[in-house]
């Protein structure tokens, strides 16, 4: 039987309090407050019940089984502050993805929010990397625009980044490219500045050569690959047009889609274009869109539902919905199969 793993998981039902405290921490960083906050805590009763009441009873009523899990990520705010704050902030927030995965280790596998600043010091960013995969995190969010929509960072492709990637290779972990609160004005967090940067971090993986440099390497880009499957053709060109190798050899034996799409058109046109071998499953349960869609009656973001219209194969559906995913997460198969799943 397969089980129903969504990739793309966000803590996104935090209690007022931890609202508050970040405030408060960002207005310190800012030097707005003199006075330094300290985070009040969240028990571990009150945890429970604002993950039984939202996030594990949403994977029952859609019929997945695992998500994986992560803090919210727009709420990262990698261009808030200095290593300091930024440190703080992870460890916060990591620790509340932690305790739910502790809470409900059957329901949930963590993945880290790393403490990037617009200065790109990569040392306590791959130190909390390193500490998180010890205790049990399966991979990590990164952004590659710590700026906010600036985009003062390297593009991912250079040497810049190397420590990092070579972190990831030893860690055996994957990350999914993800940014976080726009700056912008006219750059909208969820509609306009994710969509963005997937699409903008395609692009980059094509002018560059990071997986001829770091063949191991593993990458997801989500929502739906943001305007990549659609652009295919423009891509291919482009591609051709630098002299790189066929996207297939040049890209996709070391990235992924999640299904982060919202409608079926969409979704039908991802599985048209895309590999299978390069498609995971991912709803980003509690994240962007908290909507009914009128014309179905059903929520944009229960992805699964169009998945399932597909009519796929039994071997395809598996691959959807888990072999892909623990065949990219490799510490979370580790952790499935201690489970005996």
């Amino acid at each position: 039987m397969t089980l129903i793993i969504d990739c793309h998981g966000h803590f996104t039902t935090e209690p007022q309090k931890h609202h508050d405290f970040r405030k408060a921490q960002v207005a310190y960083a800012e030097g707005k407050a003199h006075e330094r906050p300290v985070y009040p805590g969240i028990s571990d009763e009150e945890l429970s019940v604002i993950v039984e009441g939202n996030q594990l009873r949403l994977q029952k009523e859609r019929g997945s089984d695992l998500t994986i899990i992560s803090p919210r990520a727009s709420g990262m705010g990698h261009h808030i502050g200095n290593v300091d704050i930024a440190t703080e902030w992870a460890t916060i927030s990591n620790d509340c993805v932690n305790r739910i995965v502790d809470l409900f280790p059957e329901n949930f596998a963590g993945v880290c929010q790393l403490p990037q600043t617009v200065d790109g010091d990569l040392k306590p960013v791959i130190a909390e990397l390193e500490r998180r995969v010890e205790q049990g995190f399966v991979g990590s969010n990164l952004n590659p625009d710590p700026s906010g929509g600036r985009w003062s960072a390297p593009p991912i492709y250079d040497e810049w980044w190397d420590p990092m990637w070579e972190a990831m290779a030893a860690l055996d972990v994957p990350a999914m490219i993800h940014v976080s609160g726009s700056c912008e004005r006219c750059l909208h967090t969820t509609g306009a500045h994710y969509i963005n940067a997937d699409t903008a971090v395609f692009m980059q993986l094509i002018q560059g050569d990071l997986f001829e440099r770091h063949p191991t390497l593993r990458l997801i880009i989500p929502h739906g690959g943001g305007a990549a499957p659609y652009h295919w053709g423009r891509y291919r060109g482009l591609s051709i047009m630098l002299e790189k190798p066929p996207l297939g050899q040049h890209l996709m034996n070391n990235l992924f889609f999640d299904t982060c799409v919202y409608h079926q058109a969409g979704i039908d046109t991802l599985f048209r274009v895309v590999d299978k071998k390069n498609i995971l499953f991912g709803s980003e349960l509690l994240g962007a869109v908290k909507a009914l869609d009128p014309e179905t009656g059903h929520s944009f973001d229960d992805t699964k539902r169009y998945i399932d219209a597909l009519n796929l194969s039994t071997e395809d559906r598996h691959a959807i919905f888990e072999g892909n995913v623990r065949r990219v997460y490799p510490l979370l198969d580790k952790k499935l199969k201690a489970q005996n799943r």
